[in-house]
């Protein structure tokens, strides 16, 4: 029996047993887990092989040591099928074949994969979010007692309903269809592009403008700017200085004074006295420091300077043979003084030496002229009714046109824009042209025909801001009329219906940044007005 015990365990020891590793089926977890289970199947078959090889005494003997084994052939069998894939496996059949391995190792996966669980379930989310509906921010919301209390959801929906209520309806932003419908729209019209640009930003769009608005002109009757020193005889010129807060009077009673004005006591600064020179228009130079007063029946001139606080009287000027120096203009930047000659001849001068520099002639007779802002251009409306414009440097005509239904010129004024040219008729008709017309064209069309005079236009100006056009007539009473531009409309409340204050205007002028507005009458009155549209002198 010994020896026959040890033959069994020699012959035990002398077979090798298939050892199982790690290979591609094994891991970690539930997987291992298996594995190990596997491996316990593979050695009891192995032991069971081993009895059934054995002689009946020793089989006899190990059943009354160990028990019967027999009833372990059941299992065995049903171990055969996975046991000899498994044994194809551990043998190395791993390598014989990308096709084996791949079908193996999904068939083992589908065998011991267990289903998918969450790994971790939050009790609170299955639980609704109760709403206390007696806080005093969502009192309003409750439609009854029983409403105390709310989900979250049902509060959402209350508040969706409450803004709808609101609003009539769901607003086009919170829809979600939406973006599709503008889309549409901007493939349909450019113009709803821009009005879906301008709801997407926030601020404040509409705003005051700065411009004068059309309508009625608000304006204040202030004391008289010559208040101090009413003249005897009729005013012809009345300006403010380019400059300072300050208003010149002059007029046929030989004198020319200085105010200042503030609109309420308008002091008086200087008068002086030109002996036997009846003032037929004054002007400031550029610079403001000096004053050019011509006379009504005279070829003598005056210059008053003021810093100096001199008068210096120009009795002859070489090359000009005139008789009588009456109208002059003097140009913005201060270099050139134009007068107005005889015979429809222009004589341009400096301004610094009083020298002539040469002369130009029109056909017909020169009334009035007027320098471009820029001091470049020279515009002259004849009697015939026909405008020159001139060019400074070389003295030589550019331009000529007749002023449409023009049938004798009285007037002329440029803007300060160097937009606008208006001409006035003896009939009172005044043409507004657009200043690129006048340079271009031989037969421009006016912009704007303003028919609201009915005696010659004797006076023209433009303010500095070019918003206002003020023209009148000093043939009949209360001739004046304020016009917007660019509307070209009349302001209707100037000037004051059924109130005679103005008389006979014979000049008028705008203080440098439209605060102030004033007209000399022919009762020796320089009447001062306050436009409040603008807060500056």
């Amino acid at each position: 029996m010994e020896a026959r015990a040890k033959g069994r365990r020699g012959a035990s020891k002398g077979r090798k047993r298939p050892r199982v590793g790690k290979g591609p089926l094994e891991g970690g977890g539930e997987r291992g887990g298996h594995m190990v289970a596997v491996e316990e199947e593979i050695r009891r078959a192995q032991h069971l092989a081993l009895v059934a090889e054995k002689p009946a005494a020793e089989r006899g003997l190990e059943e009354l040591l160990f028990g019967d084994v027999e009833e372990e052939d059941d299992d065995l069998q049903r171990l055969q099928g996975p046991l000899a894939k498994v044994g194809d496996v551990l043998s190395g059949n791993l390598l014989e074949g990308e096709s084996d391995d791949s079908e193996v190792e999904n068939e083992t996966e589908d065998n011991f994969l267990p289903s998918e669980k969450p790994a971790w379930v939050d009790e609170d989310d299955k639980v609704e979010e109760i709403i206390d509906m007696t806080h005093r921010y969502r009192k309003n919301m409750m439609k009854s007692d029983a409403e105390k209390k709310l989900t979250k959801e049902k509060l959402q929906r209350r508040l969706q309903e409450q803004f709808q209520s609101a609003m009539g309806a769901t607003p086009s932003w919170a829809q979600r269809d939406r973006k599709k419908k503008v889309r549409k729209a901007r493939d349909e019209d450019d113009s709803e592009d821009e009005e879906d640009e301008l709801m997407h930003k926030t601020g404040n769009f509409v705003t005051v403008s700065d411009s004068l608005p059309r309508g009625f002109l608000q304006m204040k009757n202030c004391k008289f700017a010559n208040s101090e020193r009413l003249s005897d005889a009729k005013l012809t010129t009345v300006q403010f200085h380019p400059s300072a807060q300050v208003i010149m009077t002059a007029g046929l009673d030989r004198s020319v004074s200085l105010f200042q004005v503030d609109g309420i006591a308008n002091p008086k600064i200087q008068s002086i006295h030109l002996e036997s020179f009846p003032v037929y228009k004054a002007r400031f130079s550029a610079d403001g420091e000096q004053v050019i007063a011509t006379s009504i029946h005279n070829k003598r001139f005056y210059i008053y300077d003021m810093m100096a606080g001199k008068i210096i009287p120009i009795t002859h000027i070489r090359g000009l043979e005139e008789k009588f120096i009456k109208n002059f203009e003097v140009s913005p930047d201060g270099r050139f003084l134009l007068l107005n000659g005889t015979s429809g001849y222009l004589h341009l001068l400096t301004m610094k030496t009083k020298e002539l520099i040469g002369s130009m002639k029109i056909n017909g007779k020169s009334l009035e002229s007027s320098f471009s802002p820029d001091s470049s251009k020279i515009y002259t409306h004849s009697v015939q009714g026909e405008v020159f414009v001139w060019d400074v440097k070389s003295r030589r005509c550019l331009n000529r046109f007749f002023d449409e239904g023009c049938m004798c010129g009285t007037s002329i004024a440029v803007s300060k824009n160097n937009q606008y040219v208006a001409c006035g008729s003896s009939s009172g008709v005044v043409n507004v042209y657009a200043q690129d017309d006048c340079l271009r064209e031989t037969s421009p069309k006016p912009l704007k025909a303003i028919m609201n005079l009915v005696t010659p236009a004797t006076s023209l100006s433009f303010s500095p801001t070019t918003e206002i056009l003020a023209i009148a007539s000093n043939k009949v009473d209360e001739a004046v009329k304020l016009v917007h531009i660019p509307s070209f409309t009349v302001f209707p409340n100037f000037p004051v219906f059924k109130s005679k204050l103005i008389y006979l205007a014979n000049s008028m002028d705008f203080s440098p940044r439209c605060g102030y507005f004033s007209i000399a009458n022919n009762k020796g009155k320089a009447l001062l007005y306050r436009l409040k549209h603008y807060s500056d002198f």
